[in-house]
This record gives C-alpha cells, structure tokens and sequence, in this order.
C-alpha cells in the first residue's frame, strides 16, 4: 500500500503547479502591453527581474554565491551564453503572444520535453529506448504535417522550444541555483538593456513617461513577474518527485492553448489540429514510456532491498 503524501510533498505539489498555471497565464500580461515595442519590454524584463533577484538574494545572504560566480571566467561564459539564449526565447514569446500566436507559442513548450529528449541522443549520446524515438517521429510528423499542409514553418514554436531547451542543457552545466543564475544572466545583459532603453528614451520613442498608469505599473512589475513563478517552481522541484514535474509541465502549454483558442479566438483549423494530434501523442507517448521506466526502477529497488 502507497504512503500517503507527506505535507512537505503536497505543498510542493501545489507550488509547482501554481508556477505552472502562472506561467500559462503570461499572455494576459503581455497582452495588456502589446502596444510596446517587443524588445523594449524584453529590456525592461531584464532589468526588473535583475533589480529583483538582487534584493531577494540580499534578503536571504545569497549575494556571496553571486559575488563567487562573478570572478569565476567558466560561469561567465556559460551564463552569458544562457542568458542570450534566455534572451532569444523571452523574446520571441512576447513577440509571437503580442501578435496573435499564443496557440503556436503553447505548441513551442508542448515540444520542450521532446527536444529535451533529442538533445540527450544526439549531443549528450545518450542511448534512447523505442518509444522515445517513436515519440520523437510523432513530433517530427507533426511539424511536417504543418510545414506541408498549412504552408508555414511554425518558427515561433521551434525557436522557442530549441532555445529553452538549449537554455536548460547550458544551465544543466552550472552550479548555481535558479535565482543566482538568473541574476547573474541578466546581470550580464543589463548594459544592452539599459543602453537599448536609454537609446529609446532619447528618440522619444520609449514608453516610460508615454503609456498611461496601467501600463508603467505593469513594465515596473516585470521582476516580480518573472522571479515568483521561478521562486514556486525551485520551492515545489526540491520536494516532489521529478516524475510529478514532469507532468505538471504540461499545465502551462496547455492553459496558453486554452487562452489562444477560446479567449483570444485564434485560429484552429483541422490542418492544424492534425498536426497537434501527432505532437500530443508523442508527448503522451513520452510520459508513458517514462512513468513505466520510472515504476520498473522502482520495483528493481524494492526487490532488491528484499
């Protein structure tokens, strides 16, 4: 008979869960600030959440992990890297939600955990069993299906799932914590955004001092925005099994598929559903094969310790 759920696990259960709804819910934020300039707002992202994560750190004695990380020419390096990366993705996102896209950016995160996979097989050589590959065809067919019959390559959803995927594999590599990484990344960046906003400021085109109150409260927000979600999910993976993550992952694609397609009534057609079809059974193909690798794990270790 299974114990029941510590409270430690519930709680992280529902932490995770709550970064997850949050992060499907970002298009209602953006949207409010559609009228900006896509890289003005990705600026202002990345200097709120910089100004964030420090205070936070400076709260919790965690500017000394900063501080290390600073002198360290390795985790310059890859965190630059990341952080463009990070950059890239942010960027897109808002692009595409800001311009009517939110059902092709959902499809850019329901492939993550699928390139997550092809990353592993073809740049870390790890060894792939069948259904995995068959999952990964699945994903394939179904971005061909798109390619072929509605005549466009979906671009915002595979640059949005290679970018984080890449992000996730360079941030795999470092030592640092998800919010001293995030410091640092946008710590790293912040001259470009600060001098791409003072050179907007200077053309009269930026919108700080242009947009009604509404608006300068939602770019100010754009740290607290960013880092509660990633504070949530670092406080519920440290207490759920990875399993458990892996599934609730799909909450946030899925509440952004819900917002595309019955708030901001985008267009479905049956191409397009064709082609989601073949990538959701590869997803389901994926948690499947992973749940019962996990359970045969499982089983190996209580038999053992027999």
């Amino acid at each position: 008979m299974n114990a029941p759920p510590s409270p430690a696990g519930v709680r992280g259960a529902l932490a995770a869960a709550g970064c997850y709804v949050l992060w499907g819910l970002f298009p209602l934020y953006w949207k409010q600030l559609e009228g900006i300039d896509s890289a003005e707002l990705i600026a202002h992202r990345h200097l709120w959440s910089l100004v964030f994560a420090l205070a936070i750190m400076a709260a919790t004695a965690g500017l000394g992990e900063l501080r290390e990380a600073l002198r360290s020419p390795r985790a310059l390096r890859w965190h630059a890297a990341s952080g463009t990366l990070l950059t890239v993705n942010w960027l897109v996102y808002v692009w595409g939600v800001n311009h009517g896209h939110v059902i092709e950016t959902s499809l850019g995160y329901f492939l993550v955990p699928l390139v997550n996979v092809a990353f592993g097989r073809f740049l870390l050589r790890e060894k792939l069993r069948p259904a995995q590959w068959l999952a990964i065809a699945c994903a394939a067919l179904g971005v061909a299906l798109l390619l072929w019959r509605v005549g466009r390559l979906p671009w915002i959803a595979l640059t949005l799932a290679g970018t984080w995927g890449a992000y996730g594999l360079l941030r795999k590599q470092s030592p640092l914590g998800p919010l001293t990484g995030l410091g640092l990344e946008t710590l790293l960046l912040a001259p470009l955004a600060l001098g791409y906003l003072v050179w907007r400021q200077s053309t009269g085109l930026a919108a700080l001092g242009h947009v009604g109150l509404g608006q300068h409260v939602l770019l100010l927000s754009a740290g607290v925005i960013t880092a509660v979600p990633l504070l949530l999910f670092v406080y519920g993976a440290r207490r759920i099994r990875f399993s458990t993550l892996g599934l609730l992952q799909y909450i946030a694609p899925s509440v952004q598929f819900a917002l595309g397609y019955w708030v901001y009534r985008e267009e479905f057609s049956p191409e397009r559903a064709a082609a989601f079809a073949f990538i959701w059974g590869g997803l389901v193909l994926y948690t499947a094969d992973n749940l019962w690798a996990q359970r045969r794990v499982l089983v190996g270790a209580a038999n053992t310790a027999r």
